[in-house]
Parts: C-alpha cells; structure tokens; sequence
C-alpha cells in the first residue's frame, strides 16, 4: 500500500484561497494517477481533480477555472490549488493514488485534510 500524506488543509474565508499537498515515496507513484477526491457531511465522495503521471489534468465541474491540479514527480508530490472558495467547497479532502489501469475510485488514500470555508 501507497502512503499517502496530504497537508495544507484548513479554514478559508469565502473568495479566499488554500493548497493541499499529498507527498509519497513509494517510486510507483511517479507513473499513477493521482487525484483528489472530497467528501462532505451526508455525501458521498467525489472525484475533484486527476492528473495523470504526463500531466493530463481531469476536472470535475464544480471546480473548473477556481481549483488547479499540479504534481512533480521529481519529488513525488501533488498539489491542488483551490482559488475562490465557496462554502460549498468544505469537506474532508483525501488524496488518491491509482495505476492508469485501475478504475476511478479505487487505489490508495491519504488520511484526509480539512478545509473549511466560512465567513
């Protein structure tokens, strides 16, 4: 199993402005897909973003032109940066980490990070 290590959770004013990081060592990594995937109170969880080991970046349509997905897989990290926060962007966030052959939703997870936004 992939360990996973996600930080830069938090709490953000509407407007306002975070970035996740998920850090891994395992070398596999650097030919995954990772992606992140968030899961707010009473919801199922859901797919964020993705990007695949060459840089194709797939975006949910809820995030489209506010969150952007990057990664280096010099230093096997991946990031999200999440501009104008809504408050319908609070969640639990986890990182995931699949081979290219795996299905959607499946593969290793972080542990999660919180990112609230309020007023």
């Amino acid at each position: 199993q992939v360990q996973l290590v996600e930080s830069g959770g938090g709490l953000a004013q509407p407007g306002g402005s975070l970035r996740l990081a998920c850090a891994a060592r395992e070398s596999r990594v650097r030919v995954s897909i990772m992606g992140w995937y968030r899961q707010a109170p009473g919801k199922q969880r859901e797919l964020v973003a993705s990007i695949s080991h060459k840089g194709v970046t797939n975006y949910a349509e809820f995030v489209k032109g506010r969150f952007t997905i990057s990664r280096d897989n010099n230093r096997i990290i991946m990031y999200l940066q999440m501009d104008n926060l809504e408050p319908e962007d609070s969640a639990v966030y986890y990182c995931n980490v699949r081979l290219p052959v795996a299905a959607e939703g499946t593969g290793d997870w972080g542990q999660g990070t919180q990112v609230t936004v309020s007023s």
